[in-house]
């Protein structure tokens, strides 16, 4: 069994992956675009170059995603009801994750200790996508 992050987007889901690829050292795994889709899904000119579907492996996980496009989702981008968690094994890694992640977004706590044995940051990205890097000092 799995568990895995699926982000919609207004438009701009490759940009988003490229700069997870970069902050996160991840391999897309595979990346459609909608233009790609069979002719009978009556895609607009204008959508053909949006992403139907990235897969991107990072570590034993997966992180996937998807532009919006009328008539295919209900789904609004960029909601404020998650984060994602990301769990490097070092202090650098975090740090270097952390710097690329929110280059250019908002960091809502800077990396440091916590009281609960982690080291710890958090922020939303350029893209809104709220994220979570922790550290695990106890093991």
């Amino acid at each position: 069994m799995s568990l895995s992050t699926y982000l919609f987007y207004d438009g701009n889901c490759a940009e988003a992956f490229d700069f997870y690829k970069a902050a996160l050292g991840g391999n897309i795994i595979i990346s459609t675009t909608f233009g790609d889709a069979p002719p009978d899904m009556n895609v607009a000119d204008a959508d053909k170059d949006k992403i139907m579907h990235v897969s991107m492996k990072v570590g034993d996980d997966v992180l996937m995603g998807s532009d919006l496009i009328a008539g295919f989702s209900e789904v609004k981008p960029a909601g404020g009801n998650f984060s994602i968690s990301y769990s490097p094994e070092t202090k650098d890694d975090a740090d270097r994750v952390f710097a690329a992640l929110f280059d250019g977004g908002e960091v809502t706590m800077e990396m440091q200790d916590t009281f609960w044995g982690a080291y710890f940051g958090q922020g939303r990205d350029k893209f809104g996508v709220s994220w979570m890097i922790n550290v695990d000092l106890q093991t």
